[in-house]
């Protein structure tokens, strides 16, 4: 079987469906990535086949940054379409926002699974109303279907109309990495959502940055929080509560930059600012980790059985720290900058925090993962291959009967036909014989009427002659 993977290039989208890949490679199925050119390093670390994408269009396309453009979005459409035809695709691995990557699979009639973020993002089928979000879920559900509806009129694919607007958004299959533990109590998802867990992996660690930044926070000699920012969407900088809260406190900082743009640590406050493809051993060396709430800090953080601090700002940021704060496994950071230093020490020393975590933690650890997705991702090649198979056999049989249908109808009429004709012959040479013999024998008593008619005329000539000569006046005395 040929998987082509075609997330997002983002780390936080990526990673997760290289461990997928990983698996299904494990499995024997041949796997390719197309990817930007900045992400080809981390495809081969995987042991995967990177295919760059800007070998087919702009190599943005699947950046994070590009998805609500429709032009970025057809330009995805016809790049992965392309792609998967070169490599005779049989299914797709797809992110979530990769609308053109869904376009994609339904021209190629061949099926894509989606993989989410780690909560559920839209409303929910039933249940979940209580928490105050509801508006929040409805305007993501319609803003990414517009865009959706959008890039099918721009892509040429006839409207679609459905039942519930998210339905085309999840694919064949719509795999989230978190766990129920995280949704409100009593909510129902969509029977085509399925929680599989984090897909954990990233590129190795370089040892020697790794022990170095050990050595930096064992010299500080203070708890360290892993810090890892997010876009901004609109919202405010990190960066003026983060210098508040590490400059002359009882904690540090590690801080990943992430896909934020710029840092601004103040001189004297104990950060070490970092840009590194991985997250895990920092986050090892850690008590809590603040976050804008995006999923791969979320989900690394309570595996590692930690408390956190969220600080969303936009997209699907307030939905998931939202879930956390739920799940009872983060406080919220306010945005008081002379606040921030005392909730993340609060946090620290809440033990109610870390119990929660670990419950959570374990539950995720104990998730089938990436197995359990690739599963799913080989099921439904499997299941539109056999169904393909099944349209072609009858197809063929239906093929087979109407064409047997037909020469047997044209046997039976070839039959009857012939059937009529030689009776047509043998009915119209009995009548012909009949009629032949019927003129044959009226001809024959003619003759002997004939016949006998000069003999009666002779006898009665002779009778009546012999009346008259017995009268005659020269007759007898």
């Amino acid at each position: 079987m040929r998987v082509l993977l075609c997330s997002l290039s983002n780390p936080g989208y990526l990673y997760s469906t290289l461990a997928i890949g990983r698996e299904l490679r494990a499995r024997g199925h041949l796997v390719a990535v197309l990817c930007g050119p900045d992400a080809m390093r981390a495809v081969s670390h995987a042991g995967l086949l990177p295919v760059n994408v800007a070998e087919y269009g702009p190599a943005k396309i699947l950046r994070v940054g590009s998805w609500h453009y429709l032009e970025d979005g057809v330009a995805q459409y016809t790049s992965v379409r392309d792609a998967a035809r070169d490599f005779g695709a049989d299914v797709l691995l797809t992110s979530v926002l990769c609308h053109g990557s869904l376009l994609a699979a339904e021209r190629l009639d061949v099926p894509a699974v989606v993989l989410g973020l780690s909560t559920w993002l839209w409303p929910f089928r039933r249940g979940g109303a209580s928490e105050g979000d509801d508006a929040d879920r409805e305007w993501l559900v319609h803003d990414m279907r517009a865009h959706y509806d959008g890039l099918r009129e721009q892509a040429g694919l006839p409207p679609r109309r459905d039942r519930r607007p998210e339905l085309p958004l999840l694919g064949a299959a719509f795999l989230l990495r978190g766990h129920q533990l995280l949704e409100p109590p009593g909510a129902e998802l969509p029977e085509e959502v399925v929680y599989v867990g984090p897909c954990a992996w990233e590129p190795p660690a370089d040892p020697e940055v790794v022990e170095f930044i050990r050595g930096e926070t064992r010299r500080v000699g203070k708890p360290v929080v892993y810090v890892h920012l997010g876009r901004h969407w609109g919202g405010s900088s990190l960066w003026p509560r983060l210098n508040a809260a590490f400059t002359g406190g009882p904690l540090q900082a590690v801080v990943e930059l992430g896909r934020s743009i710029g840092s601004d640590p103040a001189p004297d406050a104990d950060v070490i600012v970092v840009r590194q493809p991985w997250m895990d051993p920092l986050v090892a060396m850690s008590r809590l980790v603040l976050t804008n709430a995006t999923s791969a800090p979320v989900l690394s953080a309570l595996r590692h059985d930690l408390p956190l601090v969220v600080a969303p700002n936009g997209s699907e940021q307030p939905l998931l720290a939202a879930s956390c704060l739920r799940s009872g496994v983060a406080r919220l950071l306010p945005k008081d900058p002379d606040r921030a230093a005392d909730t993340l020490s609060a946090a620290l020393a809440d033990p109610g925090l870390a119990d929660r975590a670990r419950v959570i933690g374990a539950a995720l650890r104990a998730s089938p993962g990436a197995a359990e997705a690739a599963r799913i991702v080989a099921a439904q090649a499997e299941a539109t291959q056999t169904e393909a198979a099944r349209i072609v056999t009858a197809q063929a049989e239906a093929t087979q009967t109407g064409a047997a249908r037909i020469v047997t109808a044209q046997a039976g009429a070839a039959q009857t036909e012939a059937a009529r004709i030689v009776t047509a012959q043998a009915e119209a040479t009995q009548t012909e014989a009949a009629r032949i013999v019927t003129a044959q024998g009226g001809e024959g008593r003619t003759e002997e009427d004939a016949a006998s008619g000069i003999d009666a005329g002779i006898g009665v000539d002779a009778a009546l002659g012999a009346r008259l000569g017995s009268a005659s006046p020269g007759g007898g005395r």
